[in-house]
Parts: C-alpha cells; structure tokens; sequence
C-alpha cells in the first residue's frame, strides 16, 4: 500500500455511480438505525467501511452509503370532484362586507 491517503468508495472514473450519497456521523447505534431507515426507503448500492472519529468525537463514527432511491409519483391535485373542497371566493369576500 503506498502512503496516499485512503480512499471508502469507488473510483469517479465508475460509470456505475448513481443514487443519492449520504456521509453518516454517529454512535454505532445511531448508524445502524439510520442505515436501517435508508436502506428501507431504497437500494443500498454501496456501503463504505465504518471509520472510528477521534478527539472531541471519540465514541462516534463516520459512515459513507451510497443508495438507490425511487421518486414517489406526485399525488393528484385534490378537487372538489375527489373530495376537495371548493370555496367561492366572491361569495365568501360580499358575505364578510360590513352592511
């Protein structure tokens, strides 16, 4: 190994990289809940290796994922046809009008 500094993902060059990308900080508790949650709302594509923090953040660690999320379809506009409500602005304005 040479003495360059080291690396937790993939190379840039990867064609593979897409997804979102999340650096986690935590307590190893705090990091599993978390990468539990992520991991539920998508596809964990790469996880990178769990570093020890040092100094002031002794006891916490640093966590690199890389996932693979599908975007909810926006819902429908509610109308008065689905539910809505439909509120006749003119009406509600001479009805307010002091007499």
């Amino acid at each position: 190994m040479t003495g360059g500094p080291r690396r937790d993902g993939a190379s840039p060059r990867d064609p593979r990289l897409s997804g979102a990308e999340v650096w986690l900080t935590g307590t190893p508790a705090e990091l599993d809940a978390l990468t539990a949650a992520l991991t539920a709302a998508g596809h964990l594509t790469q996880r990178g290796t769990r570093r020890a923090l040092t100094g002031a953040d002794t006891g916490r660690h640093r966590l690199y994922l890389r996932l693979t999320v599908t975007a909810a379809a926006k819902r429908p506009a509610r109308g008065p046809e689905q539910g809505g409500a439909l509120i006749d602005l003119d009406a509600a304005r001479t009805h307010r009008r002091p007499a």
